[in-house]
């Protein structure tokens, strides 16, 4: 069994979490768990930027909001990319361009037949004060 090498800052490993906001209007059509693969699989295949054992993606559906000025059935999916500090600028801009990218692919037929607001925020944090335990990590890491 091969096995990948995670790559680790001097800083230590800096962690992508996703955390995607959708309008309950959606959720029939919006198909998430397929969404929430796709956006880890950008972050999979920048294994020299991104730790697998450190992806966590996640959806949270809402039902209280208001879009506009609230006289339609507007929806939105809002995107956040937490990482931690230490990325190059045009690593984190190829990266949220390409998911940015992947978001729209994902809802084009939806975004084609209703009002649909589609967002990405990036936050990078610095490692003072996040704490972490994982073991995951051992299962992506060669000695």
């Amino acid at each position: 069994m091969s096995r990948i090498l995670t790559i680790r800052s001097e800083r230590g490993i800096k962690v992508p979490h996703i955390i995607l906001e959708y309008t309950d209007n959606i959720k029939q059509e919006a198909d998430i768990p397929s969404l929430l693969k796709k956006i880890n699989e950008v972050f999979v295949l920048k294994i020299h930027i991104f730790p697998i054992g450190g992806i966590r993606s996640r959806a949270i559906e809402l039902h209280d909001y208001c879009v506009a000025d609230g006289t339609e059935d507007d929806a939105f999916v809002h995107v956040t990319v937490k990482i931690g500090a230490g990325r190059s600028e045009k690593d984190k801009k190829e990266t949220c361009d390409e998911l940015f990218e992947v978001i729209k692919r994902h809802f084009s037929a939806l975004y084609a037949k209703r009002y649909l607001a589609l967002s990405l925020d990036l936050v990078e944090f610095s490692e003072a004060g996040t704490y972490k335990y994982n073991n995951i990590h051992k299962r992506y890491t060669t000695l």
